[in-house]
């Protein structure tokens, strides 16, 4: 189905905004009106989703709950300074193309070239093994940003067209579109061409009331008043002019901490001895350590 006929060209995992969030919720996955909607239209629209925030805000954890929702396979690809059409799209066997060439000498050279870049000899990577997915298909290219910027210019095809060329096979399309997620935690400002092709969505830190719910739902046997506790707490540390802010992540993982502790109230002793689950440079926890009162 093309972009051209007026019919919508998504994956049709969600109906309603209001299936989004719901939906979400069930595979563990708070969100707001506004990541709902967000998501909701990238879905309707067949458009990639470009979630931009501070680390540990969840974006990553979106494109898996969405993959959970879907009964989509989630294909991640991880980007990192130097990533390459080799790592990212695809590459070919060199060692099974020699042993082919070697059995076959006596086939001649034009023979064998024809034969060493066939499929079997094709070694699919994300973006590739997405593109040709005949099942539902999350798509998570994540920490966009730490990419080369050249590696932007392989990303616009395949955002743009849902198609990936390969020289010696030809054009491959996407018969299934997939749900597409790129994260970025903008320490790299993106190109204008590679936005143009996305819808934005900037995820923040929660607001209390949401990451108690959060907290909750994720560390269960945490009682209400200890939870209120804990993101009081972690506010108080986000205020404070730290190297590396507590990310809802961290802020789970030290509500697992004083639950596995036994601990009963969020006294300043509790804190000081586990402040090395939320924090997690020296100079941070000094700090803290220092200014943190208890209200």
């Amino acid at each position: 189905m093309g972009a051209d006929d007026g019919q919508p060209v998504g994956t049709g995992f969600f109906a309603s905004v209001d299936e989004v969030a719901g939906q979400l919720a069930a595979a563990g996955y708070l969100a707001s009106t506004a990541v709902a909607t967000t998501v909701f239209l990238a879905d309707r629209l067949g458009k990639p989703l470009l979630v931009e925030g501070p680390a540990g805000v969840g974006k990553t954890e979106l494109a898996k709950a969405v993959a959970r929702v879907g009964a989509a396979r989630l294909v991640r690809l991880q980007c990192y300074e130097g990533i390459d059409e080799s790592r990212a799209l695809y590459e070919w066997n060199h060692a099974k193309q020699l042993l082919r060439i070697t059995a076959g000498r006596e086939e001649g050279w034009d023979e064998a070239r024809h034969d060493i870049f066939g499929e079997e000899f094709l070694l699919s990577r994300p973006l590739l093994t997405a593109i040709r997915g005949d099942e539902p298909t999350v798509l998570l290219i994540d920490e966009t940003d730490k990419a080369d910027v050249e590696v932007e210019g392989l990303l616009l095809e395949v955002l743009s067209d849902f198609q990936v060329t390969v020289p010696e096979l030809g054009t491959i399309e996407a018969t299934r579109r997939p749900f597409v997620l790129l994260t970025s935690n903008a320490t790299r400002e993106l190109s204008e061409a590679l936005r143009r092709r996305c819808l934005f969505l900037h995820l923040d830190f929660p607001d209390a009331q949401l990451e108690q719910r959060i907290i909750q739902l994720k560390v269960p046997g945490l009682s209400e008043v200890l939870a209120a506790s804990l993101v009081r707490v972690v506010n108080a540390l986000r205020a404070m002019e730290l190297r590396k802010a507590p990310s809802v992540a961290e802020t789970i993982d030290w509500a697992r901490t004083l639950l596995a502790l036994g601990a009963e109230a969020l006294d300043e002793t509790v804190v000081h001895d586990s402040l090395g689950v939320i924090l997690k440079h020296q100079e941070d926890i000094v700090r803290a350590t220092r200014k943190l009162t208890l209200a």
